[in-house]
């Protein structure tokens, strides 16, 4: 009798909880028709245009997928590693960043039907209600405009709209969190035009990858807002990559954010297999209790190493804000950690707003 009854309490208590899942499930769905909803870095870039290249797995980024997941703006990087600072090193990764940007460009028009380039935040919101999905481009590594400045205006002429300072080596811009050896310890003098200039040209910036150093001289320096597209919260996963509870604090008084990625190596020192979207808002929590909502999105790295149980591709992003909602964020709080927050940010950066 009394197995027979635990029997029934354990059945009783999943078909509850399934049923609260479904409807929360519900009304996820439902939130996301109300707000445009935004991942600020993928490299699915390198898939793109370099589709004979060896990968990491599935592909985890589509525009089907992006429907799926309710997902509605994605910032797709083009990328380059970081390479010898000579001139056929600066030139070569030019070259290379210049072809996946026109790839994206030209992938965008082959699929006009489901996704057009976004430019500015109106371009969001109406590619949105065109049952659209939308790509803001961008760049994950500064290498690739060397030593000269109107690289950084070309660029821009070309649509994109964020570049990461460095990536996992120093550059000519900056230091990188992964070098041993800080090089110029924080920005170079060119670093510090680099900001200046991007902010002239309205390009928002991206301290992802850069040291600690790097990313409070970037905070203090730019008149705008700064970003850092996918990262973790070091306190409670202590990593070069992360970024320090000092660094959050920097960036939110300019009004910037915090990015949460959704890869393990963000989030916990778990075995992958274990780390879920329970961790991702883990750190959200964390930003939002050390800064408050206005300063944290989602920057998901797909395709660049991201990816956890519970969300391991677009087509299941959704389920971060079913996650959200559990734990009693209300629906204009999840709206700005999905793009309101972001958007903010990049109508400030744009219309060069203190």
């Amino acid at each position: 009798m009394k197995r027979f009854t635990l029997f029934t309490l354990c059945s009783f208590l999943v078909f509850i909880l399934k049923g609260q899942d479904e409807r929360l499930m519900a009304v996820a769905d439902s939130l996301h028709n109300t707000f445009v909803s935004i991942d600020t870095h993928n490299d699915t870039s390198l898939r793109i245009n370099f589709p004979n290249r060896p990968t990491r797995g599935p592909g985890q980024v589509s525009f089907p997928m992006m429907k799926e997941g309710r997902l509605d703006v994605a910032f797709f990087a083009a990328f380059v590693s970081q390479g010898p600072r000579t001139e056929e090193g600066r030139q070569s990764a030019f070259e290379n960043v210049d072809l996946q940007i026109r790839g994206l460009q030209d992938y965008v028009r082959e699929h006009a039907q489901e996704a057009e380039i976004a430019y500015h935040t109106d371009d969001m919101r109406r590619i949105k209600q065109d049952g659209r999905s939308a790509m803001v481009l961008a760049i994950e590594n500064g290498y690739c405009i060397g030593t000269d400045l109107s690289k950084l205006q070309y660029f821009s002429d070309l649509g994109v709209q964020i570049m990461t300072l460095c990536h996992n080596g120093n550059n000519d811009i900056c230091d990188s969190h992964r070098d041993t050896i800080q090089l110029h310890g924080g920005l170079s003098p060119f670093g510090r035009e680099v900001v200046k200039e991007m902010n002239r040209l309205g390009m928002m910036i991206d301290v992802s990858h850069a040291s600690k150093a790097s990313v409070l001289e970037a905070a203090a320096l730019s008149d705008y807002p700064i970003m850092s597209s996918h990262t973790g919260v070091s306190s409670l996963f202590n990593s070069t990559r992360n970024v320090t509870d000092e660094e959050i604090v920097a960036i939110a008084a300019k009004g910037g954010m915090i990015q949460v990625g959704i890869a393990g190596f963000f989030l916990s020192s778990q075995p992958r297999e274990e780390v879920n979207v329970t961790h991702i808002v883990d750190h959200i929590d964390h930003v939002v209790k050390l800064v408050g909502i206005d300063y944290v999105g989602i920057g998901s790295d797909f395709d660049g190493g991201g990816g956890v149980a519970g969300c391991s591709n677009m087509g299941e992003m959704k389920n971060i804000t079913v996650e959200l909602l559990r734990r009693g964020y209300t629906h204009d709080q999840i709206a700005k950690i999905w793009g309101g927050n972001t958007m903010r940010m990049m109508d400030r950066v744009q219309r060069r707003e203190f």
